[in-house]
């Protein structure tokens, strides 16, 4: 399991576009995790799925809701990542009205949740293999505060906790 100190995997996750322009094709787009860190501090956060009640309700919203001051804080980029498709994503995106505030990033095959060490086998109830709920500060690639939360709980990967470790 990544720990403080440890560099990101080498991984590419996917993110939706629905406007062309950046460099960016509308439709899914691959984001090279350290080519997309490199020289900045990224707040990512990882839930179990898109559209969910928690991830719905509290996790992203927080992140939204606390964009200003995460930046003031010095986070450069939010990125939420989750064990869905890209078109997934996208339309979570839209739903939760995150626009350029944060990142939403699919992990389709859960490479990068595997390379982590951080993956939640939800496979009895119907979800199969998804992320567990975390968050991280990452600085230039490394990860330097890790927040995992215990099962079924979301008490230190949200966004006033996030916010409080990039003051720190």
């Amino acid at each position: 399991m990544i720990k403080i100190g440890d560099t990101l995997p080498s991984a590419t996750l996917m993110e939706y576009s629905e406007v062309e322009g950046g460099g960016c094709s509308i439709g899914p787009n691959p984001v090279d995790v350290a080519k997309a860190c490199a020289g900045k501090t990224v707040a990512l956060f990882a839930l179990p799925g898109a559209f969910t009640p928690t991830c719905s309700a509290k996790h992203v919203p927080g992140y939204v809701q606390k964009f200003d001051e995460l930046k003031a804080a010095g986070v450069d980029e939010i990125w939420c990542v989750s064990v869905n498709d890209a078109f997934v994503m996208g339309a979570w995106a839209r739903d939760q009205k995150t626009g350029a505030r944060v990142r939403m990033l699919a992990d389709g095959d859960a490479n990068f949740t595997k390379a982590v060490g951080l993956t939640l086998d939800l496979t009895g109830k119907g979800m199969g293999l998804r992320s567990n709920r975390y968050s991280m500060l990452v600085k230039n690639g490394t990860v330097t505060s890790l927040n995992i939360e215990g099962p079924g709980k979301f008490e230190v990967s949200d966004a006033a906790t996030m916010l409080a470790q990039a003051k720190a």
